[in-house]
């Protein structure tokens, strides 16, 4: 490696292609190339010659399976464009390369528009940050409406997606709506520079949407120079990083690990140190970087940054990892639903074979192959998945495989907090552990932490305790599937100087986790998909039905010229063939998508508890018992009785610490003026009046000031002030009380009455509320009601009676707040009128 040296002409960027199946994603990559020079011909997905469909299935399916590469130039980039799967079954590669993306191309079809799987997608590219060039595919088609298109767009993506083919003018002035600090700026100079605008993209509050024909060549040009034109520019770093994306193997059998450079350059047999899987340190020197584009690669000697290679010679790395200053990738949101049981062809030993199906498994992370009692079992996300999966050994191992006995894969977590004691003490040994289990919010996953005193037990320990809980798949006891989305912390532990080991500490870590877990109330959850299906209007009731039986959610029909579109969700365990059957009650005029929405409560715990029937205390694997000395010779202690003989007293504090107790009072939905005099007492119109002597003609009238009202668009907020933003991410909740709480602490300072409002007009079956958070009124929408008409209203109601601001950064808002004559105040400024405030309290207490 060596550090980064003048920087290039161009800059290097990586760009995804995403789509949902049948949008013409590979159509478009061939329009791409074909345009931008790179290549002198124009290959058909249905031609069998698609330059990136290179693969014998590929071609087969009509469909892209394995992601791949091509390298393109315009004026201003070189470009590696990043070609992914678009059927669901392969999600996961698709989000396997997101990690490496400067930006991404999402193709939408004209005449289908927004599909469960492209929704998929957008979280994905949402979770990692990436922006988004919006290609609508198929223009040309009869049924593609732009208008309609562009509705659904900013209605179910984002509404900062804004149609590039305008004049510049306009999409200057849309951008410019998009930012409040540019708007300001718009509105004094009437200018957005071209950096403005790649800013806003880099900030994804912009999307640009192009629309056109890739199959005729229409609109692609233009979308190669918006691209050109308004592509960020990676961040690059001095200091050597790259980020591994992917493992494969050439025809020659040559181990390929495919990486981005980040930062600094990576150079033909320069030293690279890195830690493997295992935690193992490693030397290794990459003996060949290839740049590749479909099938062919150029040898290179250096790898700049922005660049992917492939590099030979490096035989532990893996996907996800992070080399040099570079951090690892997140763990993947997608995951497989399917166990399927691996049935080997007669004489083959399941020992020989696995090695074998290990390294289908490197090279795909998301095909997870289990070892369970002298069996291979292979988890995979769908029929189509498994039906590569079968050719892919019969090519790679020439091996007839069959996978038998298909099952859900569920998975365990826990509801409510429970303290667990592992304690391992055979003759000679000594570990105690106790651990705290807590609950967390869906998707979370594991999480651990260790809050012990380093007096009571060493930092080495608390380390390896900590190795210890991530290294283990934790089995739960209901079914004795893996745990998930629950919080483990080290509270207290125990080493003894003499007789204490490192395999003790692991033996007490399990333990303690499974005895933990035996306490606990345990939630069974099973994987859930998203669906839209689209059937006649004289089927839904068949439709309907069939969902409900299933256990499945859905929303009210969509109608839409003859057809009925249902949206929801149902476990997948209930779906089945049912897309084949949708096909054959509808005469083939029906369709139904899915998309993976994640895991939640099993719809039948019951049923599915009694049909695999677990014991806990049977899986001497995974036990949840305990060892104890005594005279010499060890015995066992079961998990119920293990606090009875523990060592250490407990981790959990021996008094509940004090808790703030405020009264939510339930308001009823009257007149706001009712509300106010109820809760305030009435308004005094007269504090002053003249002496009853005085002359009539000199009467004076001296009025009141009127009662200062804040009224603040609550999730405008949030999301506009940066700090409350990133809390947002992580816990919403969270984020709503510290506003609440900063704006109490303003209202009582500044004598003024605050009304914070919460839009709940998407939550099905809201009532709606209004609560009283200390000394401000907080209100949470009704159903099919936004905080923006009731702030409207509001204002409309009360505006002649009160000095009204209205704190948003929401232009309908803003601009309905003018009309109706009162103040308006944006995000920035509320957030600097409370920093303001803060500081006035601080001098006043300093006094």
């Amino acid at each position: 490696m060596s550090a980064l040296g003048e920087q290039p002409k161009k800059s290097y960027i990586c760009v995804g292609l995403l789509a949902h199946v049948d949008a013409g994603k590979t159509t478009l990559s061939e329009a791409l190339l074909y345009c931008s020079g790179s290549r002198r011909t124009l290959g058909r997905v249905d031609h069998g010659d698609a330059y990136l469909d290179t693969h014998a299935l590929e071609r087969q399916r009509g469909i892209t399976i394995f992601s791949k590469q091509a390298l393109l130039s315009t004026e201003n980039l070189d470009i590696t464009l990043l070609d992914t799967p678009g059927h669901v079954d392969f999600s996961a590669e698709a989000e396997r390369i997101m990690p490496v993306l400067d930006c991404a191309i999402l193709v939408i079809s004209g005449t289908d528009g927004v599909q469960a799987h492209t929704l998929t997608l957008w979280q994905l590219l949402q979770r990692y940050e990436i922006p988004v060039f919006l290609f609508i595919n198929k223009m040309d088609l009869p049924g593609a409406d732009r208008d309609q298109i562009l509705r659904q767009l900013q209605s179910q993506l984002s509404t900062g997606c804004i149609d590039f083919g305008q004049e510049l003018s306009q999409i200057e002035e849309n951008c410019a709506m998009c930012d409040e600090a540019l708007l300001e700026n718009y509105l004094e100079t009437g200018t957005v520079t071209t950096g403005n605008i790649r800013g806003l993209i880099q900030q994804r509050k912009v999307f640009p949407c192009c629309f056109g024909s890739a199959l005729q060549l229409t609109g692609v040009e233009d979308f190669l120079a918006t691209l050109n034109q308004y592509a960020p520019y990676p961040q690059v770093s001095p200091r050597f990083g790259a980020r591994v994306y992917k493992i494969s193997r050439d025809p020659q059998g040559n181990r390929l690990t495919w990486l981005k450079v980040t930062g600094g350059s990576l150079e033909v047999r320069s030293l690279l140190c890195y830690v493997n899987q295992k935690g193992d340190a490693l030397e290794e020197k990459p003996l060949q970087l290839r740049r590749y584009s479909g099938e062919k690669f150029t040898p290179v000697q250096t790898a700049l940054p922005g660049q992917t290679v492939a590099v030979t010679g490096l035989t532990a790395t893996y996907a996800g990892q992070g080399l040099g200053v570079a951090l690892g990738a997140a763990a993947p949101v997608l995951e497989p639903v399917m166990t399927y049981r691996v049935s080997l062809p007669q004489g083959k030993d399941p020992l020989t074979v696995l090695p074998k199906l290990r390294l289908l498994e490197e090279e795909d992370p998301q095909l997870h192959i289990l070892w369970e009692g002298g069996q291979i079992h292979v988890q995979i996300m769908g029929k189509v998945q498994l039906e590569v999966f079968q050719s892919l050994v019969k090519e790679r191992f020439d091996l007839e495989i069959t996978l038998l006995d298909q099952r859900i894969f569920y998975k365990e977590t826990i509801s409510d907090t429970v303290e667990g004691v592992g304690h391992f003490e055979p003759l000679r040994h000594y570990a105690e552990v106790h651990v705290l289990l807590e609950p967390l919010p869906q998707g979370r996953g594991l999480v651990f932490d260790t809050v012990c005193p380093t007096d009571v037990l060493d930092l080495v320990y608390q380390k390896l305790i900590l190795s210890h809980m991530s290294e283990k798949v934790h089995r739960g006891v209901l079914t004795g599937a893996p745990i998930t989305d629950m919080k483990i912390t080290l509270l207290v532990g125990k080493a003894h100087l003499k007789h204490t080991e490192g395999g003790d500490m692991r033996q007490a870590t399990y333990r303690a986790i499974r005895q933990g877990l035996m306490q606990a109330k345990s939630v069974l959850l099973e994987p859930w998909y998203r669906f839209i299906l689209t059937v006649p209007t004289e089927n839904v009731g068949r439709a309907i039905t069939d969902i409900r039986g299933m256990g499945g959610d859905f929303e009210s029909p969509e109608p839409t010229g003859g057809f009925s579109v249902l949206k929801g969700t149902v476990p997948a365990s209930e779906l089945g063939d049912y897309a084949q059957q949708v096909a054959a009650y509808t005469q083939g005029r029906g369709r139904l998508q899915i998309a993976m929405d994640g895991y939640a409560p099993c719809h039948n715990t019951e049923a599915v508890l009694e049909d695999i029937g677990y014991d806990p205390e049977a899986d001497l694997e995974n036990t949840p018992d305990s060892v104890f000395c005594a005279h010499g010779a060890g015995f066992h202690v079961k998990w119920d009785q293990v606090k009875e003989y523990m060592h250490l007293e407990s981790g959990l504090p021996a008094k509940p610490k004090p808790q703030l107790i405020t009264r939510n009072l339930q308001l009823e939905d009257k007149e706001l003026e009712a509300i106010m005099l109820r809760e305030f007492g009435p308004q005094k119109t007269r504090l002053y009046h003249a002496p009853e002597n005085r002359p009539a003609a000199e009467t004076l009238t001296i009025r009141p000031p009127r009662q200062q009202y804040l009224i603040v668009d609550g999730y405008n907020i949030i999301f506009a002030w940066d700090e409350l933003a990133k809390i947002a991410k992580e816990d919403l909740d969270a984020a709503r009380r510290l506003l609440c709480d900063r704006l109490s602490s303003y209202a009582g300072f500044k004598k003024c009455r605050v009304v914070l409002v919460f839009d709940g007009y998407k939550v099905k079956g809201n009532p709606g509320e209004k609560v009283q958070f200390h000394n401000i009124q907080v209100v949470y929408t009704k159903e099919n009601e936004t905080g923006d008409a009731y702030i409207e209203a509001l204002v409309h109601e009360i505006g002649s009676n009160y000095n009204i601001r209205v704190a948003t950064s929401d232009g309908l808002v803003q601009l309905s707040s003018l009309r109706s004559g009162v103040l308006r105040m944006s995000a920035r400024e509320l957030q600097q009128e409370l920093q303001d405030a803060q500081k006035e309290m601080q001098e006043h207490f300093q006094k």
